[in-house]
């Protein structure tokens, strides 16, 4: 006699809450709550996606025969929140037992931990297995070593699941192929469409209700043309392996102007949300290899984001949390610029890179990393305003994933958990690996001066200014040499142009 609670990034038929589902005596809960849909002010096409899917599975679970009852968000009886809906389900039925898988995210869990108290039904709160690296696993691996570097949870994740390897040892003889991934873009690239689907009548409603509802959230919920199904995910997977993944490896970090998915797979949101299992994606990259059908960089670095990265990440996001959260190691205190949310911006790349992710609630890695993320890094941004807006912003985004990717990564305010050096860029490398700086009305090649690169001096800057926390990491030795050799009248020019640049920045002017 057991209400299943199913969350809204839990929609598949494996996850551990429906394992043992009595189709005759339990009742499956999914519910559109305002407290989950409002403690950011998520992209409204996350939204969309997130309520079209959940609509879809719970159709996809009647099917099945399961018994399912689903609470929309604007039904009238609402309560707006995930314990008032499983209070009201149990107060109408003869459910005695709840069980739900974790929350992924800590700020959901902390409030569950307390479910058993203020329900009249005992609550089992199970392991999420669709992970593949649990958490006393992580845990075990990350006891007693002074760094808690990626590249060799990675090698051990690949010896535990016998991804790429002949015996003992990598296929192609080494671990890791990043410096063959790391092409600018070209002429001619002919960069195929990412995967597109036509809202069907479940979608279209949802969208209706979307913009009822989230008027003043952020970004275009039109045009519309995610999956939101299992059937559509996996074609979508299909349509990556089948027309990108073969030049995904060489081109993974170039970004062109007017080319948002570039040779991306996209299918992070349907991964974070259950739609697609993250060992079958990385077994279908695999397989694509042995066939002959791509390239070993390429195949080597998908697998390494999901079996590397993706579990990584959220390994030390449980690890670290709670106090994770408050981390700011460079005592950044900057509010975030209005241009993150207009995209007004003469820095032609931030421009490219904010409207591209109101458009899509997507921008790639390297777009988060090097433009959106380094901006916010060499500017002094609070960890707290860029959290917010990267969780708020992108279809994928959930805490577990976009906190430490900001805060270790991006931001360096971990002090030095995930990253072992800040990155922290000027201008050359967004004009090495983009199309960006052609049509800016800065100049790159110009270091100092009202016409120059705003990344271009802002990078001394930051570098001058962070001093105490940089001169003895080993691998900002040479950054600090290089800037001893500098002038003292440019030194004098980098504090100069910093200052008017801030000082306009922080006055609301048009930079």
């Amino acid at each position: 006699m057991t209400l299943r609670l199913i969350l809204g990034d839990q929609l598949g038929v494996g996850i551990s809450s429906l394992k043992d589902t009595s189709k005759k005596n339990d009742l499956i809960l999914l519910c559109e709550v305002k407290t989950e849909a409002t403690y950011v002010k998520h992209h409204k096409k996350k939204i969309a996606f997130v309520f079209s899917s959940m609509r879809h599975f719970a159709n996809e679970l009647r099917a099945q025969g399961f018994n399912v009852r689903y609470t929309a968000y604007d039904d009238p009886q609402n309560s707006g929140s995930l314990l008032g809906e499983v209070k009201r389900a149990l107060a109408k039925t003869n459910k005695t037992d709840v069980v739900v898988t974790e929350a992924s995210e800590y700020r959901l869990r902390d409030e569950m931990s307390r479910w058993d108290e203020q329900l009249a039904a005992t609550v089992t709160v199970l392991d999420d297995d669709r992970f593949l690296c649990n958490h006393s696993a992580f845990n075990d691996w990350a006891e007693g070593r002074k760094q808690l570097r990626m590249e060799y949870f990675y090698r051990d994740m690949r010896r535990k699941y016998s991804v790429l390897m002949n015996d003992a040892q990598p296929v192609g003889g080494q671990w890791n192929f990043d410096a063959e991934n790391r092409k600018p873009p070209k002429e001619g690239l002919n960069v195929p469409s990412t995967f597109h689907t036509t809202p069907d009548a479940i979608t279209t409603e949802v969208m209706a209700l979307v913009e009822q509802h989230f008027p003043d959230h952020f970004g275009n919920l039109l045009p519309f043309h995610y999956a939101v199904t299992r059937e559509q995910a996996l074609a979508a997977l299909d349509s990556f392996i089948e027309t990108r993944l073969q030049t995904f490896g060489d081109y993974q970090d170039a970004m062109v102007q007017g080319e948002p998915w570039m040779y991306h797979s996209h299918i992070s949101l349907y991964i974070n949300c259950g739609l697609l299992d993250p060992l079958e994606c990385i077994r279908r990259a695999e397989r694509t290899y042995y066939d002959g059908d791509a390239p070993l960089n390429s195949v080597e670095g998908f697998i390494r984001q999901i079996l590397g990265w993706r579990e990584y990440i959220r390994g030390i996001y449980w690890l670290k949390m709670p106090e994770y959260k408050e981390a700011n190691y460079l005592n950044a205190t900057r509010a975030l610029p209005d241009f993150y949310w207009t995209g007004d911006t003469q820095m032609n790349c931030l421009r490219q890179c904010v409207t591209e992710t109101k458009e899509n609630a997507y921008a790639h890695h390297i777009q988060r990393l090097m433009v959106l993320g380094n901006f916010a890094l060499i500017a002094g941004i609070h960890p707290d305003e860029v959290n917010e807006w990267f969780l708020l912003v992108y279809a994928d985004a959930y805490e577990w994933v976009e906190l430490p990717n900001v805060t270790g990564m991006a931001l360096f305010a971990d002090g030095g958990v995930v990253a072992s050096k800040p990155y922290a860029s000027s201008g050359a490398y967004i004009n090495k690996m983009s199309d960006y700086c052609k049509s800016c009305h800065y100049k790159v090649a110009k270091k100092n001066g009202p016409e120059a690169c705003p990344f271009n001096y802002l990078y001394w800057d930051f570098v001058t200014r962070n001093r105490e926390h940089f001169a003895g990491n080993p691998r900002m030795g040479l950054i600090y040499k290089s800037y001893a050799r500098m002038s003292d009248e440019k030194h004098d020019a980098v504090a100069d142009d910093s200052r008017r640049f801030f000082k306009a920045l922080d006055s609301g002017q048009a930079i």
